[in-house]
Protein backbone atom coordinates (compact mmCIF):
# COMPACT_ATOMS: atom_id res chain seq x y z
CA UNK A 1 0.00 0.00 0.00
CA UNK A 2 1.46 3.49 -0.80
CA UNK A 3 2.18 6.04 1.38
CA UNK A 4 0.00 8.15 -0.87
CA UNK A 5 -2.91 7.32 1.20
CA UNK A 6 -1.52 9.74 4.06
CA UNK A 7 0.16 12.67 4.52
CA UNK A 8 0.56 13.87 7.84
CA UNK A 9 -0.66 17.90 7.99
CA UNK A 10 1.52 20.57 8.33
CA UNK A 11 1.13 23.57 10.72
CA UNK A 12 2.89 26.72 12.83
CA UNK A 13 3.75 25.76 15.58
CA UNK A 14 2.27 28.30 17.67
CA UNK A 15 -1.30 26.95 16.43
CA UNK A 16 -0.37 24.22 18.05
CA UNK A 17 0.55 25.41 21.59
CA UNK A 18 4.21 25.21 20.79
CA UNK A 19 6.54 28.36 20.61
CA UNK A 20 8.73 28.44 17.35
CA UNK A 21 11.62 29.94 20.02
CA UNK A 22 11.53 26.87 21.80
CA UNK A 23 11.70 24.42 19.33
CA UNK A 24 14.61 26.79 17.22
CA UNK A 25 16.55 27.06 21.11
CA UNK A 26 16.16 22.86 21.03
CA UNK A 27 18.16 22.86 17.10
CA UNK A 28 20.52 24.97 18.23
CA UNK A 29 21.39 23.33 21.48
CA UNK A 30 21.78 20.06 19.82
CA UNK A 31 24.26 21.54 17.17
CA UNK A 32 26.14 23.89 19.21
CA UNK A 33 25.13 23.24 23.04
CA UNK A 34 26.62 19.24 23.71
CA UNK A 35 29.64 17.63 24.96
CA UNK A 36 30.34 16.18 21.50
CA UNK A 37 33.79 15.82 20.77
CA UNK A 38 33.88 14.93 17.23
CA UNK A 39 32.53 17.26 14.30
CA UNK A 40 30.16 14.38 13.10
CA UNK A 41 28.75 13.03 16.01
CA UNK A 42 25.28 14.90 15.14
CA UNK A 43 21.84 14.55 15.07
CA UNK A 44 20.65 14.05 11.54
CA UNK A 45 17.17 14.19 11.04
CA UNK A 46 13.72 15.12 13.19
CA UNK A 47 10.35 15.17 13.17
CA UNK A 48 8.21 16.77 15.98
CA UNK A 49 4.64 16.24 16.15
CA UNK A 50 1.73 18.24 18.16
CA UNK A 51 -1.83 17.05 17.60
CA UNK A 52 -0.97 14.57 14.84
CA UNK A 53 0.37 18.13 13.06
CA UNK A 54 4.36 17.93 11.80
CA UNK A 55 5.27 21.52 13.34
CA UNK A 56 9.41 21.07 12.96
CA UNK A 57 11.08 19.30 10.94
CA UNK A 58 14.65 18.93 9.41
CA UNK A 59 17.40 16.79 7.51
CA UNK A 60 20.83 17.70 8.18
CA UNK A 61 22.58 17.66 4.67
CA UNK A 62 24.00 15.31 3.13
CA UNK A 63 20.89 12.83 4.90
CA UNK A 64 17.07 13.49 3.48
CA UNK A 65 13.92 12.37 3.94
CA UNK A 66 13.77 9.79 1.49
CA UNK A 67 17.11 7.95 2.97
CA UNK A 68 16.20 5.05 5.16
CA UNK A 69 18.15 4.30 8.41
CA UNK A 70 19.39 1.54 9.98
CA UNK A 71 17.36 1.51 13.61
CA UNK A 72 19.37 -0.62 16.09
CA UNK A 73 17.05 -0.96 19.14
CA UNK A 74 14.30 0.64 17.82
CA UNK A 75 13.40 -2.22 16.14
CA UNK A 76 12.88 -3.85 19.09
CA UNK A 77 9.56 -1.52 19.52
CA UNK A 78 7.86 -3.32 16.09
CA UNK A 79 9.03 -6.36 17.86
CA UNK A 80 7.03 -5.97 20.43
CA UNK A 81 4.48 -4.54 18.42
CA UNK A 82 4.25 -8.13 16.16
CA UNK A 83 3.64 -9.81 19.49
CA UNK A 84 0.49 -7.34 20.10
CA UNK A 85 -1.30 -8.41 17.19
CA UNK A 86 -0.29 -12.35 17.69
CA UNK A 87 -2.11 -12.33 21.35
CA UNK A 88 -5.16 -9.96 19.34
CA UNK A 89 -5.68 -12.60 16.98
CA UNK A 90 -5.41 -15.40 19.51
CA UNK A 91 -1.93 -16.89 18.67
CA UNK A 92 -0.42 -16.84 22.06
CA UNK A 93 -0.30 -15.15 25.65
CA UNK A 94 2.02 -13.45 26.81
CA UNK A 95 1.94 -15.82 29.76
CA UNK A 96 3.03 -18.66 27.68
CA UNK A 97 6.52 -20.60 28.58
CA UNK A 98 8.87 -19.90 26.00
CA UNK A 99 9.80 -23.61 25.54
CA UNK A 100 6.42 -24.14 24.08
CA UNK A 101 7.02 -22.99 20.93
CA UNK A 102 10.22 -24.82 20.32
CA UNK A 103 9.67 -28.48 21.23
CA UNK A 104 13.19 -29.20 18.78
CA UNK A 105 15.35 -27.02 20.12
CA UNK A 106 14.96 -27.54 23.82
CA UNK A 107 18.08 -28.77 26.23
CA UNK A 108 17.08 -32.29 27.08
CA UNK A 109 16.47 -31.70 30.70
CA UNK A 110 15.47 -27.83 30.59
CA UNK A 111 16.45 -25.93 34.47
CA UNK A 112 13.47 -24.65 36.65
CA UNK A 113 14.00 -21.42 35.57
CA UNK A 114 14.16 -22.18 31.90
CA UNK A 115 10.80 -23.74 32.64
CA UNK A 116 9.39 -20.59 34.01
CA UNK A 117 10.59 -18.04 31.45
CA UNK A 118 7.03 -16.71 29.32
CA UNK A 119 7.02 -14.39 26.56
CA UNK A 120 6.38 -11.57 28.90
CA UNK A 121 9.72 -12.21 30.23
CA UNK A 122 11.49 -11.64 27.00
CA UNK A 123 9.08 -8.86 26.09
CA UNK A 124 10.01 -6.99 29.90
CA UNK A 125 13.97 -7.86 29.56
CA UNK A 126 13.30 -10.26 32.77
CA UNK A 127 14.55 -13.67 31.10
CA UNK A 128 16.82 -14.16 34.26
CA UNK A 129 19.92 -14.28 32.75
CA UNK A 130 22.53 -12.70 34.42
CA UNK A 131 24.06 -10.64 31.42
CA UNK A 132 23.48 -9.88 28.16
CA UNK A 133 23.26 -13.62 26.12
CA UNK A 134 23.28 -11.67 22.37
CA UNK A 135 26.76 -12.34 21.99
CA UNK A 136 26.84 -15.96 22.35
CA UNK A 137 23.76 -16.82 20.41
CA UNK A 138 24.90 -14.49 17.45
CA UNK A 139 28.76 -15.13 17.47
CA UNK A 140 28.28 -18.97 18.47
CA UNK A 141 28.89 -22.06 16.37
CA UNK A 142 25.35 -22.82 16.06
CA UNK A 143 23.57 -20.96 13.72
CA UNK A 144 20.26 -22.54 14.88
CA UNK A 145 20.07 -19.10 16.98
CA UNK A 146 16.81 -20.58 19.40
CA UNK A 147 18.28 -23.60 20.11
CA UNK A 148 21.47 -21.82 21.14
CA UNK A 149 19.35 -18.94 23.36
CA UNK A 150 17.68 -22.41 25.23
CA UNK A 151 21.19 -23.86 25.80
CA UNK A 152 22.29 -20.67 28.18
CA UNK A 153 22.31 -20.87 31.74
CA UNK A 154 19.55 -18.90 33.21
CA UNK A 155 20.71 -17.70 36.32
CA UNK A 156 18.10 -15.85 38.13
CA UNK A 157 14.15 -16.57 38.31
CA UNK A 158 13.01 -15.04 35.66
CA UNK A 159 11.20 -11.97 36.10
CA UNK A 160 13.32 -11.41 39.46
CA UNK A 161 16.28 -9.77 37.24
CA UNK A 162 16.23 -6.78 34.55
CA UNK A 163 19.08 -7.26 31.70
CA UNK A 164 19.00 -5.86 27.72
CA UNK A 165 19.18 -8.53 26.06
CA UNK A 166 18.67 -8.36 22.29
CA UNK A 167 18.85 -12.16 21.87
CA UNK A 168 15.47 -11.87 23.94
CA UNK A 169 13.93 -9.59 21.51
CA UNK A 170 15.24 -12.39 18.71
CA UNK A 171 13.21 -14.99 20.50
CA UNK A 172 9.61 -12.85 20.05
CA UNK A 173 11.06 -12.82 16.12
CA UNK A 174 11.86 -16.77 15.81
CA UNK A 175 8.18 -17.06 17.73
CA UNK A 176 6.31 -15.73 15.52
CA UNK A 177 8.02 -17.79 12.81
CA UNK A 178 6.96 -20.83 14.73
CA UNK A 179 3.58 -19.88 15.00
CA UNK A 180 3.03 -18.50 11.39
CA UNK A 181 5.79 -20.04 9.24
CA UNK A 182 6.43 -16.06 8.20
CA UNK A 183 9.44 -14.30 8.95
CA UNK A 184 8.25 -11.22 11.55
CA UNK A 185 8.89 -8.70 8.32
CA UNK A 186 6.16 -10.45 6.44
CA UNK A 187 3.86 -10.77 9.17
CA UNK A 188 4.39 -7.04 10.10
CA UNK A 189 3.78 -5.95 5.61
CA UNK A 190 -0.15 -6.11 6.29
CA UNK A 191 -0.87 -5.66 9.53
CA UNK A 192 1.85 -2.93 10.66
CA UNK A 193 3.95 -1.24 7.78
CA UNK A 194 1.20 -1.34 4.87
CA UNK A 195 -1.68 0.44 6.64
CA UNK A 196 1.23 3.09 8.38
CA UNK A 197 2.24 3.68 4.89
CA UNK A 198 5.69 2.23 5.41
CA UNK A 199 6.97 1.70 2.24
CA UNK A 200 10.23 -0.92 1.73
CA UNK A 201 10.87 -1.77 5.33
CA UNK A 202 14.07 -4.12 5.32
CA UNK A 203 15.14 -6.48 8.33
CA UNK A 204 18.33 -7.91 8.65
CA UNK A 205 18.03 -11.74 8.97
CA UNK A 206 19.86 -14.53 11.01
CA UNK A 207 21.24 -17.76 9.19
CA UNK A 208 18.15 -19.16 8.60
CA UNK A 209 16.29 -15.74 7.62
CA UNK A 210 14.39 -14.61 10.54
CA UNK A 211 14.07 -11.22 10.92
CA UNK A 212 15.91 -9.95 13.65
CA UNK A 213 13.43 -8.77 15.37
CA UNK A 214 15.82 -7.15 18.53
CA UNK A 215 18.21 -4.61 15.66
CA UNK A 216 18.50 -4.39 12.18
CA UNK A 217 14.54 -2.85 10.95
CA UNK A 218 15.20 0.04 8.40
CA UNK A 219 12.55 2.40 7.78
CA UNK A 220 12.91 6.39 6.85
CA UNK A 221 12.20 9.05 9.86
CA UNK A 222 9.05 9.88 8.81
CA UNK A 223 8.27 6.03 9.15
CA UNK A 224 9.15 5.80 12.74
CA UNK A 225 7.06 9.36 12.95
CA UNK A 226 3.85 7.54 11.80
CA UNK A 227 4.65 4.30 14.65
CA UNK A 228 4.84 6.27 17.37
CA UNK A 229 1.91 8.73 16.08
CA UNK A 230 0.11 5.19 15.87
CA UNK A 231 0.97 4.33 20.04
CA UNK A 232 0.45 7.89 21.07
CA UNK A 233 -3.25 7.31 19.24
CA UNK A 234 -3.77 4.07 20.99
CA UNK A 235 -3.05 2.21 18.58
CA UNK A 236 -5.22 3.80 16.33
CA UNK A 237 -4.30 5.27 12.51
CA UNK A 238 -6.36 6.84 9.61
CA UNK A 239 -9.28 5.17 10.88
CA UNK A 240 -8.59 1.53 11.99
CA UNK A 241 -7.26 -0.16 14.94
CA UNK A 242 -3.75 -1.02 14.38
CA UNK A 243 -2.86 -2.01 17.81
CA UNK A 244 -5.50 -2.53 20.81
CA UNK A 245 -5.90 0.33 22.63
CA UNK A 246 -5.15 -2.37 25.52
CA UNK A 247 -1.82 -3.50 24.44
CA UNK A 248 -0.45 -0.29 23.68
CA UNK A 249 -1.32 0.91 27.59
CA UNK A 250 0.09 -2.86 28.71
CA UNK A 251 3.37 -2.58 26.18
CA UNK A 252 4.19 1.01 27.38
CA UNK A 253 3.91 0.51 30.67
CA UNK A 254 6.55 -0.28 33.51
CA UNK A 255 6.78 -3.97 33.87
CA UNK A 256 10.75 -4.50 35.27
CA UNK A 257 12.49 -2.26 37.36
CA UNK A 258 15.53 -1.32 35.26
CA UNK A 259 17.67 0.62 38.05
CA UNK A 260 20.12 -2.04 38.01
CA UNK A 261 21.71 -1.29 34.98
CA UNK A 262 22.88 2.76 34.29
CA UNK A 263 22.63 5.82 36.17
CA UNK A 264 21.58 7.74 33.14
CA UNK A 265 17.72 9.49 34.62
CA UNK A 266 15.80 8.07 30.88
CA UNK A 267 17.33 4.64 31.38
CA UNK A 268 15.88 3.82 34.89
CA UNK A 269 11.96 4.92 35.21
CA UNK A 270 11.07 1.43 34.74
CA UNK A 271 11.01 -0.85 31.25
CA UNK A 272 7.81 -2.38 29.58
CA UNK A 273 7.37 -4.47 26.20
CA UNK A 274 10.39 -3.20 24.34
CA UNK A 275 9.88 0.62 25.51
CA UNK A 276 11.57 2.48 28.38
CA UNK A 277 9.83 4.44 30.45
CA UNK A 278 11.01 8.12 30.55
CA UNK A 279 10.59 10.57 32.78
CA UNK A 280 7.92 13.48 32.85
CA UNK A 281 5.27 10.42 32.02
CA UNK A 282 6.86 9.78 28.50
CA UNK A 283 7.95 6.69 27.42
CA UNK A 284 10.06 5.99 23.93
CA UNK A 285 11.81 3.36 21.38
CA UNK A 286 15.08 3.84 20.88
CA UNK A 287 18.50 2.31 18.88
CA UNK A 288 22.11 2.96 19.60
CA UNK A 289 23.42 5.93 18.60
CA UNK A 290 20.34 7.90 19.17
CA UNK A 291 17.69 6.87 17.35
CA UNK A 292 14.80 7.52 19.01
CA UNK A 293 10.97 7.21 18.51
CA UNK A 294 9.37 9.64 21.83
CA UNK A 295 6.09 9.51 22.69
CA UNK A 296 4.74 12.54 25.27
CA UNK A 297 1.01 11.25 26.15
CA UNK A 298 0.58 14.67 28.54
CA UNK A 299 1.52 17.39 25.73
CA UNK A 300 -0.04 14.68 22.84
CA UNK A 301 3.08 15.09 20.98
CA UNK A 302 5.67 12.55 19.21
CA UNK A 303 9.40 12.85 18.26
CA UNK A 304 11.16 10.49 15.95
CA UNK A 305 15.26 11.35 15.71
CA UNK A 306 18.13 9.60 13.74
CA UNK A 307 21.56 10.29 14.75
CA UNK A 308 25.29 9.51 15.57
CA UNK A 309 25.52 10.10 18.83
CA UNK A 310 27.80 9.01 21.75
CA UNK A 311 25.91 10.33 24.46
CA UNK A 312 22.14 9.63 23.69
CA UNK A 313 21.14 10.87 27.05
CA UNK A 314 22.08 14.46 26.18
CA UNK A 315 19.71 14.58 23.28
CA UNK A 316 16.64 13.60 26.12
CA UNK A 317 18.09 16.61 28.02
CA UNK A 318 17.71 18.93 26.07
CA UNK A 319 13.95 17.90 24.87
CA UNK A 320 13.14 18.26 28.45
CA UNK A 321 14.89 21.09 28.73
CA UNK A 322 14.04 23.10 25.32
CA UNK A 323 10.96 21.19 23.85
CA UNK A 324 8.91 20.35 27.24
CA UNK A 325 8.44 24.00 28.26
CA UNK A 326 7.85 25.25 25.16
CA UNK A 327 4.39 23.26 24.75
CA UNK A 328 1.30 24.98 26.27
CA UNK A 329 -2.45 23.21 26.86
CA UNK A 330 -4.11 25.93 24.24
CA UNK A 331 -2.77 27.53 20.90
CA UNK A 332 -0.54 30.56 21.38
CA UNK A 333 -0.66 34.22 19.46
CA UNK A 334 1.32 33.89 16.06
CA UNK A 335 4.96 34.77 15.85
CA UNK A 336 5.90 35.91 12.65
CA UNK A 337 9.34 36.14 12.87
CA UNK A 338 10.25 33.36 15.28
CA UNK A 339 8.28 31.28 13.02
CA UNK A 340 10.40 32.76 10.14
CA UNK A 341 13.49 32.33 11.87
CA UNK A 342 12.74 28.32 12.56
CA UNK A 343 11.97 27.98 9.06
CA UNK A 344 14.93 29.19 7.62
CA UNK A 345 17.16 27.08 10.32
CA UNK A 346 14.96 24.16 9.01
CA UNK A 347 15.83 24.61 5.76
CA UNK A 348 20.13 25.15 6.06
CA UNK A 349 20.53 22.23 8.33
CA UNK A 350 24.30 20.53 7.20
CA UNK A 351 26.51 18.18 8.89
CA UNK A 352 29.58 20.05 9.18
CA UNK A 353 31.78 20.22 7.04
CA UNK A 354 35.71 20.29 6.94
CA UNK A 355 37.12 24.00 7.46
CA UNK A 356 40.29 24.73 4.72
CA UNK A 357 41.53 25.19 1.06
CA UNK A 358 40.52 23.08 -1.83
CA UNK A 359 44.34 22.94 -2.81
CA UNK A 360 47.68 22.22 -1.28
CA UNK A 361 51.18 22.08 -2.57
CA UNK A 362 51.41 18.33 -1.09
CA UNK A 363 48.39 17.35 -3.27
CA UNK A 364 51.20 17.02 -5.92
CA UNK A 365 53.39 14.14 -4.01
CA UNK A 366 50.16 12.06 -3.90
CA UNK A 367 49.41 12.09 -7.47
CA UNK A 368 49.33 8.44 -9.08
CA UNK A 369 50.80 6.63 -5.88
CA UNK A 370 49.02 3.80 -3.76
CA UNK A 371 50.39 3.83 -0.26
CA UNK A 372 50.90 0.20 1.63
CA UNK A 373 49.49 0.10 4.92
CA UNK A 374 50.58 -1.11 8.42
CA UNK A 375 48.59 -3.58 9.57
CA UNK A 376 45.02 -1.82 11.66
CA UNK A 377 42.05 -2.91 12.90
CA UNK A 378 39.83 -1.61 9.87
CA UNK A 379 41.27 -4.57 7.49
CA UNK A 380 42.79 -1.77 5.07
CA UNK A 381 45.66 -2.42 2.66
CA UNK A 382 46.53 0.24 0.55
CA UNK A 383 45.27 3.93 0.40
CA UNK A 384 45.18 6.58 -2.93
CA UNK A 385 44.01 9.83 -3.21
CA UNK A 386 43.24 10.97 -6.67
CA UNK A 387 42.70 15.10 -6.34
CA UNK A 388 40.92 16.97 -8.92
CA UNK A 389 40.35 20.50 -9.18
CA UNK A 390 37.01 20.24 -7.30
CA UNK A 391 36.66 17.14 -5.70
CA UNK A 392 39.24 13.82 -4.30
CA UNK A 393 38.47 10.49 -4.55
CA UNK A 394 40.30 8.72 -1.22
CA UNK A 395 40.05 5.00 -2.29
CA UNK A 396 41.14 2.54 0.90
CA UNK A 397 41.70 -1.26 -0.34
CA UNK A 398 40.68 -3.61 2.29
CA UNK A 399 42.26 -7.06 0.60
CA UNK A 400 42.28 -10.43 2.21
CA UNK A 401 39.06 -9.37 4.44
CA UNK A 402 35.40 -9.49 5.21
CA UNK A 403 35.69 -5.62 4.11
CA UNK A 404 34.51 -3.94 1.25
CA UNK A 405 37.12 -1.58 -0.48
CA UNK A 406 35.66 1.99 0.20
CA UNK A 407 36.01 4.23 -2.25
CA UNK A 408 34.18 7.94 -2.42
CA UNK A 409 34.66 11.17 -3.95
CA UNK A 410 34.55 14.32 -2.08
CA UNK A 411 33.37 17.83 -2.57
CA UNK A 412 35.79 20.96 -1.93
CA UNK A 413 33.59 22.83 0.66
CA UNK A 414 29.84 20.87 -0.07
CA UNK A 415 28.77 16.78 0.41
CA UNK A 416 29.10 14.83 -2.74
CA UNK A 417 26.55 12.42 -3.00
CA UNK A 418 27.54 8.78 -4.26
CA UNK A 419 27.58 4.74 -3.52
CA UNK A 420 30.51 3.23 -2.23
CA UNK A 421 31.25 -0.10 -0.05
CA UNK A 422 33.62 0.10 3.04
CA UNK A 423 31.02 -1.26 5.99
CA UNK A 424 30.96 -4.46 5.23
CA UNK A 425 27.60 -4.17 3.88
CA UNK A 426 28.17 -3.85 0.15
CA UNK A 427 27.44 -1.19 -1.94
CA UNK A 428 25.33 2.08 -0.36
CA UNK A 429 24.73 5.62 -0.17
CA UNK A 430 27.48 7.82 0.83
CA UNK A 431 28.69 11.82 0.65
CA UNK A 432 31.72 12.90 0.97
CA UNK A 433 33.43 16.25 1.61
CA UNK A 434 36.99 17.32 1.41
CA UNK A 435 39.22 20.08 2.64
CA UNK A 436 42.99 20.86 3.21
CA UNK A 437 43.05 21.42 6.73
CA UNK A 438 46.66 22.73 6.79
CA UNK A 439 49.58 22.67 3.91
CA UNK A 440 49.94 18.60 5.12
CA UNK A 441 46.79 17.31 6.04
CA UNK A 442 44.09 16.28 3.63
CA UNK A 443 40.77 15.90 5.26
CA UNK A 444 38.04 13.85 4.41
CA UNK A 445 34.80 13.40 6.00
CA UNK A 446 32.33 10.48 5.11
CA UNK A 447 28.76 10.01 5.59
CA UNK A 448 27.45 6.80 5.01
CA UNK A 449 23.93 8.00 4.49
CA UNK A 450 21.34 5.16 5.26
CA UNK A 451 23.17 4.84 8.88
CA UNK A 452 24.93 6.67 11.68
CA UNK A 453 28.39 6.33 10.40
CA UNK A 454 30.24 9.07 9.54
CA UNK A 455 33.99 8.53 9.45
CA UNK A 456 36.42 11.22 9.31
CA UNK A 457 40.17 10.28 7.50
CA UNK A 458 43.22 12.95 8.00
CA UNK A 459 45.91 12.25 5.98
CA UNK A 460 48.86 13.42 6.88
CA UNK A 461 51.85 13.90 3.95
CA UNK A 462 54.96 13.27 4.87
CA UNK A 463 58.19 13.65 2.27
CA UNK A 464 55.66 12.02 -0.73
CA UNK A 465 57.22 8.76 -0.05
CA UNK A 466 55.75 7.96 3.51
CA UNK A 467 52.10 9.66 4.83
CA UNK A 468 50.21 8.91 8.13
CA UNK A 469 46.41 8.03 7.74
CA UNK A 470 44.25 8.83 10.94
CA UNK A 471 40.66 7.18 10.80
CA UNK A 472 38.38 8.88 13.51
CA UNK A 473 35.08 7.38 14.33
CA UNK A 474 31.99 9.16 15.01
CA UNK A 475 30.76 6.14 17.12
CA UNK A 476 32.14 2.79 17.60
CA UNK A 477 30.80 -0.29 19.56
CA UNK A 478 33.99 -0.07 21.39
CA UNK A 479 36.32 2.80 22.09
CA UNK A 480 35.70 5.69 19.44
CA UNK A 481 38.55 7.04 19.49
CA UNK A 482 41.06 8.05 16.38
CA UNK A 483 43.44 4.97 14.85
CA UNK A 484 46.55 5.89 13.30
CA UNK A 485 48.08 4.12 10.55
CA UNK A 486 51.68 4.62 8.83
CA UNK A 487 51.68 4.31 5.42
CA UNK A 488 54.30 3.65 2.60
CA UNK A 489 54.46 4.61 -0.86
CA UNK A 490 54.68 1.48 -3.16
CA UNK A 491 57.20 1.03 -6.24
Amino acid sequence: MSSDHFHFPRSTPESQGIASSGILAFIEALETGRKNTHPLDAVQSIMILRHGKVVAEGWWEPYNPEFPHMLFSLSKSFTSSAIGLAVAEGLLSVDDPVLKFFPDDAPENPSANLKAMTVKHLLSMNTGHHEDTTGAVWRGDDDNWPRTFLSLPVEHEPGTWFVYNTAATYMLSAIISQLTGEFLIDYLRPRLFDPLGIENPVWDADPQGRSIGGSGLHITTEGIARFVQMYLQQGEWNGQHILTPEWVAEATAAHSDNSNTQSNPDWTVGYGYQFWRCRHNAYRGDGAFGQYGLVLPEQDAAIAITSGLRDMQEILDLVWKHLLPAMHDEALPDDPAAQEALATKLKRLMLPVPAGEPSSSKAASLAGKTFTLAENDFGARTVAVDAADDTVTLTLVAEGTNRDTLSVTAGFGSWRAGRSAGRGHGDEPVAASAAWTDPDTLEVRVCFTESETCPIFRIRVGDGERITLEVDPNVAWGNATATTIEGVAQG
